[in-house]
Protein backbone atom coordinates (compact mmCIF):
# COMPACT_ATOMS: atom_id res chain seq x y z
CA UNK A 1 0.00 0.00 0.00
CA UNK A 2 1.24 3.82 -0.82
CA UNK A 3 -1.15 6.65 -0.03
CA UNK A 4 -4.04 4.20 0.77
CA UNK A 5 -3.52 2.70 -3.00
CA UNK A 6 -2.37 0.09 -4.33
CA UNK A 7 0.96 0.06 -5.87
CA UNK A 8 0.35 -1.16 -9.69
CA UNK A 9 3.93 -1.88 -10.66
CA UNK A 10 3.77 -5.79 -11.59
CA UNK A 11 7.37 -6.39 -9.89
CA UNK A 12 5.62 -4.72 -6.64
CA UNK A 13 2.86 -7.25 -6.63
CA UNK A 14 2.78 -9.75 -4.05
CA UNK A 15 3.05 -13.70 -5.26
CA UNK A 16 -0.59 -14.56 -4.17
CA UNK A 17 -1.80 -11.71 -6.29
CA UNK A 18 -0.31 -12.89 -9.55
CA UNK A 19 -1.00 -16.26 -9.28
CA UNK A 20 -4.68 -15.41 -8.77
CA UNK A 21 -4.60 -13.17 -12.18
CA UNK A 22 -2.99 -15.98 -13.96
CA UNK A 23 -5.74 -18.63 -12.96
CA UNK A 24 -8.00 -15.82 -13.72
CA UNK A 25 -6.68 -15.67 -17.34
CA UNK A 26 -6.42 -19.56 -17.55
CA UNK A 27 -9.76 -19.89 -16.93
CA UNK A 28 -11.17 -17.15 -19.26
CA UNK A 29 -9.56 -18.95 -22.23
CA UNK A 30 -10.40 -22.34 -21.30
CA UNK A 31 -14.10 -21.15 -21.51
CA UNK A 32 -13.28 -19.53 -24.33
CA UNK A 33 -12.19 -22.23 -26.29
CA UNK A 34 -14.59 -25.29 -24.88
CA UNK A 35 -17.19 -23.37 -26.97
CA UNK A 36 -18.25 -24.68 -29.90
CA UNK A 37 -17.70 -23.22 -33.10
CA UNK A 38 -20.80 -21.78 -33.00
CA UNK A 39 -21.01 -19.91 -29.84
CA UNK A 40 -17.27 -19.02 -29.56
CA UNK A 41 -16.94 -15.50 -30.48
CA UNK A 42 -16.26 -15.16 -33.88
CA UNK A 43 -12.69 -13.26 -33.44
CA UNK A 44 -11.68 -17.30 -32.89
CA UNK A 45 -12.98 -18.83 -35.39
CA UNK A 46 -11.81 -16.45 -38.44
CA UNK A 47 -8.85 -14.08 -37.03
CA UNK A 48 -9.36 -12.06 -40.24
CA UNK A 49 -13.05 -11.06 -40.49
CA UNK A 50 -14.34 -10.35 -44.04
CA UNK A 51 -17.06 -8.62 -45.67
CA UNK A 52 -19.87 -11.10 -47.29
CA UNK A 53 -18.44 -11.96 -50.84
CA UNK A 54 -19.80 -9.76 -53.49
CA UNK A 55 -20.11 -11.23 -57.09
CA UNK A 56 -21.26 -8.62 -58.94
CA UNK A 57 -18.61 -6.74 -60.88
CA UNK A 58 -20.05 -3.76 -61.68
CA UNK A 59 -20.90 -3.27 -57.41
CA UNK A 60 -18.04 -4.45 -56.44
CA UNK A 61 -16.09 -2.09 -58.39
CA UNK A 62 -18.38 0.47 -56.95
CA UNK A 63 -17.28 0.00 -53.14
CA UNK A 64 -13.64 -0.93 -54.68
CA UNK A 65 -13.51 2.60 -55.58
CA UNK A 66 -15.34 4.16 -52.18
CA UNK A 67 -13.01 2.50 -49.82
CA UNK A 68 -9.37 2.46 -51.83
CA UNK A 69 -9.59 5.78 -53.16
CA UNK A 70 -6.21 6.16 -54.66
CA UNK A 71 -3.78 8.37 -53.02
CA UNK A 72 -1.03 10.22 -54.77
CA UNK A 73 2.34 8.13 -54.46
CA UNK A 74 5.68 7.12 -56.28
CA UNK A 75 4.96 4.80 -58.67
CA UNK A 76 7.43 1.87 -60.61
CA UNK A 77 8.05 4.58 -63.54
CA UNK A 78 11.74 4.34 -64.53
CA UNK A 79 13.76 6.86 -64.43
CA UNK A 80 15.73 8.05 -67.87
CA UNK A 81 18.53 8.65 -66.08
CA UNK A 82 19.13 5.32 -64.54
CA UNK A 83 21.43 3.12 -65.35
CA UNK A 84 19.61 0.43 -66.71
CA UNK A 85 22.12 -2.67 -67.28
CA UNK A 86 23.28 -1.83 -63.74
CA UNK A 87 19.91 -1.53 -61.88
CA UNK A 88 19.15 -4.95 -64.18
CA UNK A 89 22.11 -6.74 -62.74
CA UNK A 90 21.85 -5.60 -58.95
CA UNK A 91 17.97 -6.83 -58.86
CA UNK A 92 19.49 -9.73 -60.29
CA UNK A 93 22.08 -10.52 -57.55
CA UNK A 94 19.68 -9.78 -54.89
CA UNK A 95 17.39 -12.31 -56.46
CA UNK A 96 20.06 -14.74 -56.37
CA UNK A 97 20.50 -14.18 -53.07
CA UNK A 98 17.19 -14.40 -52.02
CA UNK A 99 16.26 -17.61 -53.81
CA UNK A 100 19.57 -19.33 -52.40
CA UNK A 101 18.53 -18.66 -49.16
CA UNK A 102 15.18 -20.06 -49.87
CA UNK A 103 16.48 -23.04 -51.22
CA UNK A 104 19.05 -23.84 -48.87
CA UNK A 105 18.26 -22.61 -45.40
CA UNK A 106 14.36 -21.64 -45.66
CA UNK A 107 11.91 -23.71 -47.28
CA UNK A 108 12.29 -27.57 -48.10
CA UNK A 109 10.09 -27.34 -50.82
CA UNK A 110 10.91 -24.92 -52.83
CA UNK A 111 10.29 -23.64 -55.70
CA UNK A 112 7.34 -26.07 -55.60
CA UNK A 113 6.41 -24.07 -52.54
CA UNK A 114 3.31 -21.71 -51.65
CA UNK A 115 2.74 -18.77 -51.19
CA UNK A 116 3.54 -17.59 -54.11
CA UNK A 117 5.19 -14.72 -54.13
CA UNK A 118 4.38 -11.49 -56.53
CA UNK A 119 4.88 -8.16 -57.05
CA UNK A 120 1.96 -5.88 -58.21
CA UNK A 121 3.73 -2.94 -59.99
CA UNK A 122 2.73 0.30 -59.09
CA UNK A 123 1.80 1.95 -62.71
CA UNK A 124 0.48 5.36 -63.36
CA UNK A 125 -3.04 6.02 -62.95
CA UNK A 126 -4.08 6.40 -66.66
CA UNK A 127 -3.24 2.68 -66.85
CA UNK A 128 -5.33 1.40 -63.79
CA UNK A 129 -7.72 3.90 -62.21
CA UNK A 130 -8.22 6.25 -64.26
CA UNK A 131 -9.81 3.38 -66.68
CA UNK A 132 -11.69 2.33 -63.67
CA UNK A 133 -13.51 5.52 -62.90
CA UNK A 134 -14.36 5.52 -66.84
CA UNK A 135 -16.15 2.90 -66.92
CA UNK A 136 -17.98 3.34 -63.34
CA UNK A 137 -19.03 6.77 -65.27
CA UNK A 138 -20.09 5.35 -68.31
CA UNK A 139 -21.14 2.00 -67.98
CA UNK A 140 -25.11 2.60 -67.45
CA UNK A 141 -24.82 3.85 -71.18
CA UNK A 142 -26.53 1.07 -72.41
CA UNK A 143 -26.80 1.74 -76.26
CA UNK A 144 -23.24 1.50 -76.66
CA UNK A 145 -22.29 -1.68 -78.43
CA UNK A 146 -19.68 -3.11 -80.75
CA UNK A 147 -19.58 -3.62 -84.33
CA UNK A 148 -21.76 -6.68 -84.14
CA UNK A 149 -24.36 -5.50 -81.63
CA UNK A 150 -23.06 -6.56 -78.23
CA UNK A 151 -23.48 -4.10 -75.24
CA UNK A 152 -19.77 -2.75 -74.41
CA UNK A 153 -20.23 -2.74 -70.88
CA UNK A 154 -21.40 -6.12 -70.55
CA UNK A 155 -18.14 -7.50 -72.83
CA UNK A 156 -16.31 -5.81 -70.46
CA UNK A 157 -17.56 -7.21 -66.72
CA UNK A 158 -17.41 -11.02 -68.97
CA UNK A 159 -13.70 -10.12 -69.22
CA UNK A 160 -13.38 -8.28 -66.00
CA UNK A 161 -10.23 -10.80 -64.25
CA UNK A 162 -7.99 -7.99 -64.49
CA UNK A 163 -9.18 -6.08 -61.95
CA UNK A 164 -11.10 -9.33 -59.92
CA UNK A 165 -6.81 -10.73 -59.37
CA UNK A 166 -5.65 -7.25 -58.87
CA UNK A 167 -8.30 -6.59 -56.29
CA UNK A 168 -7.35 -9.06 -54.41
CA UNK A 169 -3.78 -8.70 -54.81
CA UNK A 170 -3.97 -5.54 -53.41
CA UNK A 171 -6.42 -5.37 -50.61
CA UNK A 172 -5.25 -4.94 -47.13
CA UNK A 173 -4.27 -8.74 -46.01
CA UNK A 174 -6.49 -8.56 -42.61
CA UNK A 175 -9.38 -8.51 -45.57
CA UNK A 176 -7.93 -11.29 -47.96
CA UNK A 177 -8.61 -15.13 -47.74
CA UNK A 178 -6.50 -16.19 -50.13
CA UNK A 179 -3.50 -18.12 -48.34
CA UNK A 180 -1.39 -19.45 -51.49
CA UNK A 181 -0.33 -15.86 -52.77
CA UNK A 182 1.11 -12.99 -51.01
CA UNK A 183 2.01 -9.86 -52.70
CA UNK A 184 5.44 -8.29 -51.96
CA UNK A 185 6.45 -4.60 -51.43
CA UNK A 186 10.58 -6.07 -52.95
CA UNK A 187 11.01 -6.71 -56.53
CA UNK A 188 14.09 -8.90 -55.21
CA UNK A 189 11.35 -10.86 -53.65
CA UNK A 190 8.59 -11.48 -55.92
CA UNK A 191 8.09 -15.28 -57.71
CA UNK A 192 5.95 -13.06 -60.41
CA UNK A 193 4.99 -9.69 -61.30
CA UNK A 194 1.83 -8.51 -62.09
CA UNK A 195 0.69 -5.94 -64.72
CA UNK A 196 -2.09 -4.01 -63.76
CA UNK A 197 -3.20 -2.75 -66.76
CA UNK A 198 -7.30 -3.10 -68.01
CA UNK A 199 -6.63 -3.62 -71.54
CA UNK A 200 -10.26 -4.21 -72.46
CA UNK A 201 -11.42 -1.76 -70.79
CA UNK A 202 -9.23 0.90 -72.71
CA UNK A 203 -10.61 -0.99 -75.98
CA UNK A 204 -13.33 -0.31 -75.74
CA UNK A 205 -14.16 2.53 -74.15
CA UNK A 206 -11.31 4.75 -75.76
CA UNK A 207 -11.18 6.13 -79.29
CA UNK A 208 -8.95 4.23 -81.21
CA UNK A 209 -6.15 6.18 -81.65
CA UNK A 210 -5.96 7.36 -78.29
CA UNK A 211 -6.00 3.61 -77.04
CA UNK A 212 -3.51 2.28 -79.36
CA UNK A 213 -1.05 5.42 -77.93
CA UNK A 214 -1.74 4.38 -74.52
CA UNK A 215 -1.01 0.52 -75.62
CA UNK A 216 1.79 1.81 -76.46
CA UNK A 217 2.66 3.66 -73.69
CA UNK A 218 2.16 0.73 -71.39
CA UNK A 219 4.32 -1.24 -73.81
CA UNK A 220 7.07 0.73 -72.97
CA UNK A 221 6.78 1.01 -69.17
CA UNK A 222 6.79 -2.54 -68.95
CA UNK A 223 9.64 -3.27 -71.17
CA UNK A 224 11.67 -0.16 -69.41
CA UNK A 225 11.46 -1.92 -66.14
CA UNK A 226 14.47 -3.40 -64.83
CA UNK A 227 12.61 -6.98 -63.75
CA UNK A 228 11.50 -7.53 -67.32
CA UNK A 229 14.61 -6.94 -68.95
CA UNK A 230 16.57 -9.63 -66.21
CA UNK A 231 13.72 -12.02 -67.41
CA UNK A 232 12.83 -11.27 -70.98
CA UNK A 233 9.25 -11.00 -69.45
CA UNK A 234 8.91 -14.66 -68.87
CA UNK A 235 7.94 -14.20 -64.74
CA UNK A 236 5.29 -11.82 -65.83
CA UNK A 237 1.93 -11.54 -65.59
CA UNK A 238 -0.14 -9.84 -68.13
CA UNK A 239 -4.00 -9.82 -68.76
CA UNK A 240 -5.43 -9.99 -71.82
CA UNK A 241 -8.50 -11.73 -71.62
CA UNK A 242 -10.31 -9.97 -74.65
CA UNK A 243 -9.32 -11.51 -77.68
CA UNK A 244 -9.06 -7.78 -79.18
CA UNK A 245 -7.42 -6.19 -76.31
CA UNK A 246 -4.45 -5.07 -76.80
CA UNK A 247 -4.15 -6.68 -80.26
CA UNK A 248 -1.89 -4.01 -81.53
CA UNK A 249 1.18 -4.55 -79.21
CA UNK A 250 1.06 -7.63 -77.71
CA UNK A 251 3.59 -9.13 -80.13
CA UNK A 252 5.95 -7.58 -78.34
CA UNK A 253 5.20 -9.31 -75.07
CA UNK A 254 4.40 -12.36 -76.09
CA UNK A 255 6.89 -14.39 -73.56
CA UNK A 256 4.78 -12.98 -70.75
CA UNK A 257 2.37 -15.12 -68.88
CA UNK A 258 -0.97 -13.98 -70.86
CA UNK A 259 -4.53 -14.53 -68.86
CA UNK A 260 -6.75 -15.73 -72.05
CA UNK A 261 -10.32 -16.70 -72.07
CA UNK A 262 -9.19 -19.95 -74.81
CA UNK A 263 -6.16 -20.36 -77.33
CA UNK A 264 -7.62 -20.37 -80.60
CA UNK A 265 -5.13 -21.89 -83.01
CA UNK A 266 -6.75 -21.00 -86.05
CA UNK A 267 -4.57 -17.88 -86.07
CA UNK A 268 -8.00 -15.85 -86.44
CA UNK A 269 -6.96 -14.15 -82.80
CA UNK A 270 -3.64 -14.98 -81.87
CA UNK A 271 -0.12 -15.66 -84.02
CA UNK A 272 1.41 -18.93 -84.43
CA UNK A 273 4.33 -19.26 -81.00
CA UNK A 274 1.90 -16.11 -79.16
CA UNK A 275 0.15 -18.68 -77.10
CA UNK A 276 0.35 -22.30 -75.86
CA UNK A 277 -0.71 -24.01 -73.01
CA UNK A 278 2.57 -24.30 -71.19
CA UNK A 279 3.23 -20.68 -71.26
CA UNK A 280 -0.35 -19.20 -70.67
CA UNK A 281 -3.47 -19.98 -68.71
CA UNK A 282 -7.11 -19.91 -69.44
CA UNK A 283 -9.49 -18.10 -67.23
CA UNK A 284 -13.35 -18.43 -67.06
CA UNK A 285 -15.82 -15.57 -68.12
CA UNK A 286 -17.62 -13.84 -65.56
CA UNK A 287 -20.93 -15.24 -65.45
CA UNK A 288 -23.81 -13.62 -66.78
CA UNK A 289 -26.49 -15.04 -64.89
CA UNK A 290 -26.97 -15.82 -61.51
CA UNK A 291 -25.91 -18.79 -59.26
CA UNK A 292 -28.17 -20.88 -58.79
CA UNK A 293 -26.96 -22.10 -55.59
CA UNK A 294 -28.43 -25.84 -53.32
CA UNK A 295 -31.84 -24.28 -52.68
CA UNK A 296 -32.61 -22.53 -55.91
CA UNK A 297 -31.40 -26.25 -57.32
CA UNK A 298 -33.40 -27.67 -55.38
CA UNK A 299 -37.00 -26.16 -56.37
CA UNK A 300 -35.79 -26.17 -59.90
CA UNK A 301 -34.41 -29.58 -60.65
CA UNK A 302 -38.48 -31.41 -61.00
CA UNK A 303 -38.97 -28.12 -63.16
CA UNK A 304 -36.79 -29.01 -65.87
CA UNK A 305 -38.77 -29.81 -68.45
CA UNK A 306 -36.76 -29.04 -71.69
CA UNK A 307 -34.22 -31.46 -72.78
CA UNK A 308 -31.95 -28.95 -74.64
CA UNK A 309 -31.69 -25.17 -74.29
CA UNK A 310 -29.72 -22.84 -76.29
CA UNK A 311 -30.25 -18.59 -76.49
CA UNK A 312 -27.88 -16.78 -77.90
CA UNK A 313 -26.15 -15.37 -81.23
CA UNK A 314 -27.59 -17.82 -84.20
CA UNK A 315 -25.01 -16.56 -86.38
CA UNK A 316 -21.07 -16.07 -85.59
CA UNK A 317 -17.50 -16.27 -87.45
CA UNK A 318 -14.69 -18.43 -87.36
CA UNK A 319 -15.85 -21.93 -85.10
CA UNK A 320 -19.18 -20.02 -84.42
CA UNK A 321 -20.34 -21.06 -88.00
CA UNK A 322 -21.07 -23.94 -86.47
CA UNK A 323 -24.32 -22.15 -84.83
CA UNK A 324 -26.57 -21.88 -88.02
CA UNK A 325 -26.48 -25.56 -88.74
CA UNK A 326 -26.83 -26.64 -85.14
CA UNK A 327 -30.18 -24.28 -85.57
CA UNK A 328 -30.96 -26.34 -89.24
CA UNK A 329 -30.79 -29.31 -87.55
CA UNK A 330 -32.41 -28.65 -83.86
CA UNK A 331 -35.01 -25.86 -84.27
CA UNK A 332 -38.60 -27.16 -84.08
CA UNK A 333 -37.28 -30.51 -82.33
CA UNK A 334 -39.65 -31.38 -79.13
CA UNK A 335 -38.49 -30.05 -75.92
CA UNK A 336 -36.03 -28.08 -77.52
CA UNK A 337 -35.27 -24.51 -77.33
CA UNK A 338 -33.15 -22.78 -79.69
CA UNK A 339 -33.58 -18.59 -79.51
CA UNK A 340 -31.58 -16.12 -80.76
CA UNK A 341 -30.08 -13.55 -77.63
CA UNK A 342 -31.10 -10.14 -76.51
CA UNK A 343 -29.07 -7.76 -74.53
CA UNK A 344 -30.15 -5.84 -71.74
CA UNK A 345 -31.73 -6.99 -68.52
CA UNK A 346 -34.59 -8.82 -70.16
CA UNK A 347 -31.78 -10.92 -72.76
CA UNK A 348 -30.39 -12.12 -69.32
CA UNK A 349 -33.72 -12.99 -67.04
CA UNK A 350 -34.49 -14.63 -70.38
CA UNK A 351 -31.54 -17.09 -70.48
CA UNK A 352 -31.44 -17.59 -66.96
CA UNK A 353 -34.79 -18.66 -66.93
CA UNK A 354 -34.62 -21.43 -69.64
CA UNK A 355 -31.37 -22.30 -68.34
CA UNK A 356 -32.96 -23.56 -64.56
CA UNK A 357 -35.62 -25.13 -66.79
CA UNK A 358 -33.55 -27.34 -69.01
CA UNK A 359 -31.14 -30.43 -68.40
CA UNK A 360 -28.94 -29.87 -71.01
CA UNK A 361 -27.84 -26.35 -72.58
CA UNK A 362 -25.64 -25.97 -75.90
CA UNK A 363 -22.19 -24.57 -75.70
CA UNK A 364 -21.23 -24.00 -79.16
CA UNK A 365 -18.27 -22.18 -80.28
CA UNK A 366 -18.38 -18.34 -80.80
CA UNK A 367 -16.43 -16.12 -83.11
CA UNK A 368 -13.15 -18.10 -80.43
CA UNK A 369 -13.40 -21.83 -79.42
CA UNK A 370 -14.80 -20.49 -76.23
CA UNK A 371 -18.29 -19.20 -75.33
CA UNK A 372 -19.47 -17.23 -71.98
CA UNK A 373 -22.60 -19.14 -72.13
CA UNK A 374 -20.79 -22.65 -70.89
CA UNK A 375 -20.24 -20.61 -67.72
CA UNK A 376 -23.68 -19.23 -67.37
CA UNK A 377 -24.56 -22.90 -67.66
CA UNK A 378 -22.59 -24.54 -65.09
CA UNK A 379 -23.52 -21.66 -62.62
CA UNK A 380 -27.29 -22.48 -63.64
CA UNK A 381 -27.09 -26.64 -62.93
CA UNK A 382 -27.45 -27.26 -66.38
CA UNK A 383 -25.56 -29.55 -68.27
CA UNK A 384 -23.16 -27.99 -70.82
CA UNK A 385 -23.38 -30.14 -74.24
CA UNK A 386 -20.23 -28.18 -75.84
CA UNK A 387 -19.93 -28.55 -79.54
CA UNK A 388 -16.28 -26.93 -80.08
CA UNK A 389 -13.38 -28.87 -81.39
CA UNK A 390 -10.50 -26.46 -80.56
CA UNK A 391 -11.78 -25.67 -76.67
CA UNK A 392 -9.75 -25.16 -74.63
CA UNK A 393 -10.38 -25.42 -70.27
CA UNK A 394 -9.94 -23.15 -67.39
CA UNK A 395 -7.79 -24.72 -64.90
CA UNK A 396 -7.95 -28.07 -66.22
CA UNK A 397 -5.12 -29.45 -64.30
CA UNK A 398 -7.15 -29.20 -61.84
CA UNK A 399 -10.72 -29.77 -62.44
CA UNK A 400 -12.06 -32.92 -64.39
CA UNK A 401 -14.85 -31.06 -66.90
CA UNK A 402 -16.02 -34.62 -67.99
CA UNK A 403 -17.42 -34.94 -64.32
CA UNK A 404 -20.25 -32.04 -65.31
CA UNK A 405 -20.07 -31.40 -69.35
CA UNK A 406 -20.54 -34.11 -72.17
CA UNK A 407 -18.50 -33.16 -75.18
CA UNK A 408 -19.26 -33.40 -78.89
CA UNK A 409 -17.45 -33.53 -82.06
CA UNK A 410 -18.88 -30.68 -84.32
CA UNK A 411 -19.26 -33.99 -87.32
CA UNK A 412 -21.13 -35.24 -84.84
CA UNK A 413 -23.36 -32.96 -83.80
CA UNK A 414 -24.96 -31.76 -87.24
CA UNK A 415 -25.50 -35.42 -88.26
CA UNK A 416 -29.46 -35.29 -88.78
CA UNK A 417 -30.84 -36.89 -85.61
CA UNK A 418 -27.11 -37.80 -83.78
CA UNK A 419 -27.36 -34.90 -80.98
CA UNK A 420 -30.80 -35.83 -79.94
CA UNK A 421 -30.61 -39.32 -79.92
CA UNK A 422 -27.58 -39.21 -78.07
CA UNK A 423 -28.11 -36.44 -75.35
CA UNK A 424 -31.82 -39.11 -74.79
CA UNK A 425 -29.49 -41.85 -74.09
CA UNK A 426 -27.75 -40.19 -70.86
CA UNK A 427 -29.69 -42.34 -68.04
CA UNK A 428 -31.33 -40.19 -65.13
CA UNK A 429 -28.57 -41.27 -62.94
CA UNK A 430 -25.79 -39.81 -64.96
CA UNK A 431 -27.56 -37.05 -65.08
CA UNK A 432 -28.64 -36.58 -61.42
CA UNK A 433 -24.62 -37.20 -60.95
CA UNK A 434 -23.31 -34.76 -63.07
CA UNK A 435 -26.26 -32.34 -61.73
CA UNK A 436 -24.44 -32.82 -57.98
CA UNK A 437 -21.21 -31.92 -59.63
CA UNK A 438 -22.55 -28.73 -61.12
CA UNK A 439 -23.24 -27.59 -57.87
CA UNK A 440 -19.85 -28.45 -56.59
CA UNK A 441 -17.84 -27.12 -59.59
CA UNK A 442 -19.89 -23.92 -59.19
CA UNK A 443 -17.77 -21.93 -56.61
CA UNK A 444 -14.86 -22.87 -58.99
CA UNK A 445 -16.25 -20.18 -61.50
CA UNK A 446 -17.67 -17.23 -59.60
CA UNK A 447 -15.05 -14.32 -59.28
CA UNK A 448 -16.07 -12.15 -56.43
CA UNK A 449 -14.67 -9.33 -53.81
CA UNK A 450 -13.28 -10.95 -51.52
CA UNK A 451 -11.62 -13.76 -53.22
CA UNK A 452 -13.01 -17.01 -52.17
CA UNK A 453 -10.60 -20.35 -51.07
CA UNK A 454 -11.56 -22.73 -54.24
CA UNK A 455 -13.36 -19.44 -56.53
CA UNK A 456 -11.25 -18.88 -59.43
CA UNK A 457 -8.57 -16.11 -58.43
CA UNK A 458 -7.39 -19.14 -55.93
CA UNK A 459 -7.25 -21.49 -58.55
CA UNK A 460 -5.11 -19.12 -60.95
CA UNK A 461 -2.11 -19.25 -58.22
CA UNK A 462 -2.76 -22.90 -57.68
CA UNK A 463 -2.31 -23.58 -61.77
CA UNK A 464 0.58 -20.63 -61.66
CA UNK A 465 2.81 -22.62 -58.65
CA UNK A 466 2.58 -25.24 -61.59
CA UNK A 467 4.66 -23.14 -63.95
CA UNK A 468 7.14 -21.42 -61.82
CA UNK A 469 10.25 -24.24 -61.99
CA UNK A 470 9.31 -23.47 -65.75
CA UNK A 471 9.59 -20.19 -65.90
CA UNK A 472 12.96 -20.23 -63.80
CA UNK A 473 14.10 -22.57 -65.74
CA UNK A 474 13.46 -20.24 -69.11
CA UNK A 475 14.71 -17.02 -67.59
CA UNK A 476 18.44 -18.98 -65.91
CA UNK A 477 18.22 -20.68 -69.62
CA UNK A 478 17.84 -16.93 -71.66
CA UNK A 479 20.30 -15.61 -69.54
CA UNK A 480 23.27 -17.80 -70.22
CA UNK A 481 22.28 -18.84 -73.90
CA UNK A 482 24.69 -17.02 -76.62
CA UNK A 483 22.56 -15.49 -79.75
CA UNK A 484 24.71 -18.42 -81.88
CA UNK A 485 23.47 -20.88 -80.12
CA UNK A 486 21.48 -23.61 -82.10
CA UNK A 487 19.75 -24.36 -79.34
CA UNK A 488 18.48 -21.09 -78.38
CA UNK A 489 14.55 -22.02 -77.34
CA UNK A 490 11.90 -19.63 -77.97
CA UNK A 491 7.93 -19.26 -78.08
CA UNK A 492 7.80 -19.98 -82.17
CA UNK A 493 9.57 -23.68 -81.74
CA UNK A 494 6.75 -24.69 -79.08
CA UNK A 495 3.75 -26.73 -80.97
CA UNK A 496 0.49 -26.07 -81.48
CA UNK A 497 -2.20 -27.29 -78.83
CA UNK A 498 -3.28 -30.37 -79.67
CA UNK A 499 -6.14 -32.18 -78.01
CA UNK A 500 -6.96 -34.79 -80.57
CA UNK A 501 -7.56 -38.06 -78.71
CA UNK A 502 -6.35 -40.23 -81.91
CA UNK A 503 -2.96 -39.03 -81.70
CA UNK A 504 -2.01 -40.26 -78.43
CA UNK A 505 -2.85 -43.82 -79.60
Amino acid sequence: MAGGRYNLNPRSKSPILLIFLSLFAISVLFFLFSLSPNTRPDYYNNPHPTRSPETSFVASLEDFLARRAPKPRSDDTVSATDNTDDVVKALDDSMYTIETERLVHGDSYYPFSTPIRVYVYEMPFKFTYDLLWLFRNTYKNTSNLTSNGSPVHRLIEQHSVDYWLWADLIAPESERLLKNVVRVNRQEEADLFYIPFFTTISYFLLEKQQCKALYREALKWVTDQPAWKRSGGRDHILPVHHPWSFKSVRKFMKTAIWLLPDMDSTGNWYKPGQVFLEKDLILPYVPNVELCDAKCLSETEPKRSKLLFFRGRLKRNAGGKIRPKLVAELSGAKDVVIEEGTAGEGGKAAAQNGMRKSIFCLSPAGDTPSSARLFDAIVSGCIPVIVSDELELPFEGILDYRKIALFVSSSDAIQPGWLLTFLKSVGPAQIREMQRNLAKYSRHFLYSSPAQPLGPEDLVWRMMAGKLVNIKLHTRRSQRVVKESRSLCTCDCRPANITNAGLLS
